[in-house]
């Protein structure tokens, strides 16, 4: 539960000197989600290996660059409908009053979410 308590203030803190470094109006806030069509070519980003730059010692990529997709568009179900056990470990986001729970179990797997709270648009890493 310390565990749990530490990473949600830590995802909270960063949140707030994110937001007081550069607070971003309204009508500056990106969407979201966004499209397909605003994602860079794969072919015109920066690739090191292919450039040939030395790779640290002991370095052995296991996946492509980008191979894990963020999930994009989440879908939340209530703590009682979810199916998790109690002792699950989360990562909990408390905006304006709207609360989310991210299951680690599940980043394990996809690494990024990217939602929006209270209107705030929002990346969860793991």
């Amino acid at each position: 539960m310390k565990v749990l308590a530490g990473l949600v203030a830590v995802v909270l803190l960063s949140f707030v000197a994110l937001l007081v470094v550069s607070p971003v109006s309204q009508e500056q806030r990106p969407e979201a989600t966004p499209s397909l069509g605003t994602l860079p070519d794969p072919g015109q980003v920066y690739n090191p290996v292919l450039a040939g730059d030395p790779l640290p010692v002991g370095f052995r990529q296991l996946l492509p660059r980008d191979a894990i997709l963020p999930v994009y568009n989440p879908q939340f179900v209530s703590a009682a409908d979810a199916g998790w056990a109690d002792d699950a470990l989360v990562i909990g986001l408390d905006l304006d009053g709207q609360s989310r729970a991210y299951p680690v179990g599940f980043l394990n797997r996809r690494e990024m979410v990217i939602d929006s709270v209270a209107g705030i648009p929002v990346l969860v890493t793991w």
